[in-house]
């Protein structure tokens, strides 16, 4: 009877939490994803002189040229609210899952300690009458 009132139970509420969190995550980041194909599409259709998509028809109602534009200027505006809200959601949601707090060392770059080196060796002094550089053979 402990362990069902215990810490076990808090355990498993918080594993519970954090996987709906989660959840709740990747459904919002497939629903950013359609609504920004959508609004992509949206923008594209419209004409840049703002005849909307210009498919004739009727001189009044939805397919109309201004028809068109007004109905895809009302979705660019519905579109880019719901973007906004999603994203402001989503970043709400990250930081409800939250992380440890603490910083992943694994890729951290280690040292490797120098090898011993030899007591360094003074060289022999250059005599004053070498050959110039210029004058050094080159077939050796």
């Amino acid at each position: 009877m402990r362990s069902l009132c215990g810490r076990n139970n808090r355990q498993l509420i918080a594993f519970i939490y954090s996987e709906f969190i989660m959840g709740i995550f990747h459904f919002l980041i497939v629903v950013q994803a359609i609504v920004a194909a959508s609004l992509v599409g949206v923008i594209l259709m419209q004409r840049s002189e703002g005849g909307g998509l210009g498919m004739g028809g009727s001189p009044s109602g939805l397919m109309s040229a201004r028809g068109a534009a007004d109905f895809l200027t009302r979705m660019t505006t519905i579109l880019a609210t719901v973007f906004i809200i999603l994203s402001i959601s989503l970043a709400f949601v990250a930081a409800q899952k939250g992380g440890t707090g603490e910083i992943d060392s694994s890729l951290e770059r280690t040292e490797v300690p120098a090898a011993p080196t030899a007591p360094a060796t003074t060289a022999p002094a250059v005599p004053a009458s070498a050959a110039p550089a210029s004058e050094v053979p080159l077939d050796k």
